[in-house]
């Protein structure tokens, strides 16, 4: 047993969870990683779209959505637990994509692969380097969003579901709010990032880590990215960025991506 293993709780089920295979002749093999909240229903529609376009694609949940889980309150564990997941595919993923903390998560997995000389691309759909969204956001506010967006999977009989989720969703919030993202992933990276006042931050903490950072807006709220008005655009933004030859300079930073003076984070 490594050492990771020892430190984490057992689950009832595998966290990770396999897509059928796209038709294009050379297919990258993609990981999802759950938003705050655990589940991978967002996804849906996004991974309709890779086992059309991209191949292989697999997801990852949370710990803490069965019953006899605990969920992981620190970015740190999640990534030891992904880890071990990934290190079980045929294939070492070369894409890794999130919304939210499932954007850091992979960004933080990127960051572990590359130690091992590898580079997965990334895409993080509005997500954060540092925590100004969950240090900025009141904190019931956040987690009552979160719930409207990711409710519990319907179980029948399991009236502790809303419970599971509940407390999922709030050891993710006390991960997202105490997380500071590593710096100096040298793959290529994909940033879409949301309308709101804290964006320019947002932008300027990711260029501060990511050289080959590349960022594209998305017209609509954080909460609003799968709507059937935005989610298109996601779309098109993903497959623009997969499309580019693997050597592409990242676009130049326009007047919004300049970098600010860093604020002080609220605690």
């Amino acid at each position: 047993m490594t050492a990771a293993e020892g430190r984490l709780h057992e689950t009832r089920r595998p966290l990770l969870t396999s897509y059928r295979r796209g038709t294009t002749s050379q297919p990258h093999t993609t990981v999802l990683l759950h938003p705050s909240g655990g589940s991978l229903g967002q996804y849906l529609g996004l991974v309709a779209h890779l086992t059309r376009h991209q191949g292989v694609v697999h997801g990852v949940r949370a710990a803490g959505l069965d019953a006899g889980e605990l969920p992981d309150d620190s970015v740190d564990t999640m990534v030891d637990r992904y880890l071990l997941s990934l290190r079980s595919l045929p294939a070492t993923p070369d894409l890794l994509i999130g919304w939210s903390l499932g954007g850091v998560l992979a960004w933080e997995l990127a960051c572990r692969l590359a130690r091992e000389g590898r580079q997965p691309s990334v895409v993080m759909v509005d997500s954060f380097a540092e925590p100004w969204s969950a240090c900025h956001t009141a904190r019931d506010e956040l987690l009552a969003r979160i719930l409207h967006r990711s409710p519990a999977p319907e179980a029948p009989g399991d009236a502790e579901a809303g419970e599971r989720a509940a407390r999922t969703a709030a050891a993710h919030l006390t991960a997202s709010a105490a997380h500071h993202a590593t710096p100096g992933y040298p793959g290529s990276t994909l940033l879409l990032a949301c309308q709101a006042e804290e964006r320019p931050h947002q932008i300027a903490c990711w260029r501060r880590r990511a050289p080959r950072l590349t960022v594209r807006d998305l017209d609509c709220g954080h909460f609003e990215v799968f709507q059937p008005d935005h989610f298109p655009r996601v779309l098109r933004h993903l497959d623009a960025f997969l499309d580019a030859p693997a050597d592409a300079t990242p676009p130049a930073a326009t007047h919004e991506d300049a970098v600010p003076a860093e604020p002080t984070p609220r605690s």
